[in-house]
């Protein structure tokens, strides 16, 4: 009987195991197949990233030839002037103008608003807006379908910068193309450098000197980006939360007075972002 029984379980298991090499052909196959396609795949993005790249570089060398940035020593109105005359606002407002030629610009792309400068990063940058905040994600300037994006203003502000809170969005390139290179404020080595804490706004009216009071990052939200107030008393619990934020090494008083601007990219794929907020401290009528 225990014989039987050791000869039935045997059966039973060359049958089990016949049955898994029957399977293991199909198992082999299977995962090649999904193996091969995840390469391909791959390869087809690292390919389309690529081609991505080289529109946008060659995009950025026509507008670098029909772009000539002038600094200009001219005075221009001071905004909200702190009393202390210590304050790194007055060496700030110390810095030049840059002027911008816009007939060519507005000539490639009628939705060409203003110009945008930064020191120590690769922003040079015509900025764009439009009636949403989708279509310049996945469209250059000359209006070409790519991934890399442009430079865009938030389809809810004014195009003449004076809403409360001005927002100017531009992808993370890895190649620090359109706003990748944002992520060298993160630095200590950027941060330690005064001159880099101003940012230069120019339009077909006015041209801006903006000084740099917060950089930090921070998870996905929406608060960052609210573009005006209803009261005073909500934007200054606005500005007192955005300035807590500030991981950077020198920062600025603001207050309720304050026209700000902020630039916000892509930090990672889970919707964390690198956030770098200024306000207006000089400003220019143009002729």
């Amino acid at each position: 009987m225990e014989t039987n029984n050791q000869q039935k379980m045997t059966r039973e298991e060359y049958h089990k195991i016949k049955k898994r090499k029957r399977l293991r052909p199909w198992a082999f196959w299977l995962f090649t197949t999904f193996f091969l396609i995840a390469i391909l795949i791959s390869i087809l993005i690292l390919y389309n990233w690529g081609k991505d790249n080289q529109k946008t570089n060659k995009l950025n060398e026509e507008i670098s030839k029909l772009v000539e940035i002038t600094p200009i020593q001219e005075e221009g109105e001071l905004i909200n002037p702190p009393e202390d005359k210590k304050s790194d606002y007055w060496y700030f407002v110390e810095q030049p103008f840059y002027n911008i030629d816009f007939s060519e610009l507005q000539r490639k792309n009628d939705d060409t608003v203003a110009f945008i400068h930064m020191e120590n990063t690769n922003i040079n940058y015509p900025i764009v807006q439009t009636t949403n905040n989708e279509y310049y994600l996945t469209h250059a300037f000359d209006k070409s379908y790519n991934n890399a994006g442009w430079v865009f203003m938030d389809y809810e502000n004014l195009v003449n910068f004076q809403s409360d809170n001005t927002v100017i969005y531009g992808h993370g390139r890895l190649d620090k193309t359109v706003f990748g290179s944002l992520k060298n404020t993160l630095s200590s080595k950027w941060q330690e450098n005064i001159e880099n804490y101003a940012i230069w706004i120019s339009t077909p009216n006015e041209n801006m000197v903006y000084q740099i009071f917060s950089i930090y990052t921070i998870d996905s939200e929406s608060y960052y980006i609210k573009t005006d107030f209803s009261s005073n008393k909500e934007k200054e619990e606005w500005l007192k939360t955005m300035k807590s934020r500030n991981t950077a090494s020198q920062t600025a008083d603001v207050d309720v007075n304050d026209k700000i601007l902020t630039l916000s990219t892509c930090l990672n794929n889970n919707g964390g972002r690198i956030v770098v907020q200024a306000k207006l401290i000089k400003i220019q009528k143009r002729q």
